[in-house]
């Protein structure tokens, strides 16, 4: 199948294998996790916008993240619902070559992202008098467009590359959604340019990110440890908690899937397909539970705003 003969063929992505019986009562844990997910990130930028005290570097950088989670929600949710709702497993070509490009587009992004709060925590902790002049509006939003013209532009070239190849095998992809290695072991012809570039932007984006939050972490570290008072140590390390726990989040799946797929042949595919699940439907969901638990602002503009909903219902109901 060349280049100009890709319309009307399909692929065929996979729910979890051996389960097929269960698709449909998967469904409903998996619908309430994506209702969660934009609920929560959308809420998350609803706070930062309205509280005026959440106009901070910091948070920021929280709506950076949220608005990654939405777009990598975004990007999974077409393709795996109706798999597990309607039973529909096929995705035309094109349409699977677009939802790669966002998928790993917004993982990237929310990598270089983690990577942003990390410098920001450490200009909080080892430079706290000149914070607010060193991470200004203007130069937040610089990194917010670098960031997404990093993203977008590296992989702009991967679809187009994908798209030139001939498919001539049996279509079958491993995952309920469209993903760069998974689509190239289809095609019947020379993969190593398209194998070789997938690696240039997994090393030069995610593997420099996950190295270069190391490093920052161990900056903090030194500063917080050369504080006399125990009390400003677990103040400053208390502050890094929610972003640790983020990074956590989103790169111990990763990890864990990227290991199975190099050296774990005796993995089951069931393993494999719950792993990349953690991947990319965890991150969206955990990290606006984990911000708004160890956020005091956020914490309490959410208690005031449900606060103000209960009291404005019981004034309706005296009425």
């Amino acid at each position: 199948m060349s280049d100009s003969n890709h319309t009307g063929i399909f692929f065929f992505l996979t729910g979890l294998p051996g389960l097929e019986a269960m698709h449909t009562w998967l469904a409903i844990p998996l619908c309430a996790m994506y209702v969660a997910s934009l609920s929560g990130n959308s809420l998350i930028l609803w706070v930062v916008k309205s509280e005026p005290s959440l106009h901070q570097p910091m948070y920021y950088f929280l709506s950076m993240l949220a608005v990654t989670d939405l777009g990598l929600s975004a990007s999974t949710l077409p393709t795996m619902l109706p798999i597990y709702i309607l039973g529909l497993r096929q995705v035309a070509v094109d349409v699977c070559l677009a939802q790669l490009f966002f998928i790993h587009s917004f993982s990237i992004m929310e990598s270089s992202v983690l990577l942003t709060m990390a410098f920001d925590r450490v200009v909080a902790i080892t430079k706290p008098l000149r914070y607010g002049t060193i991470l200004t509006s203007p130069r937040i939003a610089l990194m917010g467009l670098a960031i997404t013209l990093r993203s977008v532009g590296l992989h702009i070239p991967a679809p187009i590359m994908l798209k030139k190849l001939p498919y001539c095998r049996n279509f079958q992809l491993s995952h309920s959604y469209c993903l760069h290695p998974d689509v190239m072991k289809l095609a019947c012809a020379d993969t190593h340019i398209n194998s070789a570039y997938g690696l240039f932007v997994v090393l030069s984006t995610l593997g420099v990110d996950a190295v270069l939050i190391v490093l920052s972490y161990a900056l903090i570290l030194h500063t917080v440890l050369s504080l006399a008072s125990k009390a400003q140590r677990l103040k400053a390390l208390n502050t890094c908690i929610s972003h640790i726990c983020a990074v956590l989040l989103f790169y111990t799946p990763m990890i864990g899937l990227s290991m199975i797929h190099r050296f774990g042949r005796w993995a089951s595919p069931c393993s494999r397909t719950l792993l990349s699940y953690l991947h990319f439907l965890t991150p969206p969901l955990l990290n606006p539970i984990v911000y708004t638990i160890k956020t005091k602002q956020i914490r309490m503009r959410m208690l005031r705003l449900f606060w103000w909903n209960r009291k404005s219902n019981r004034d309706k109901e005296h009425n």
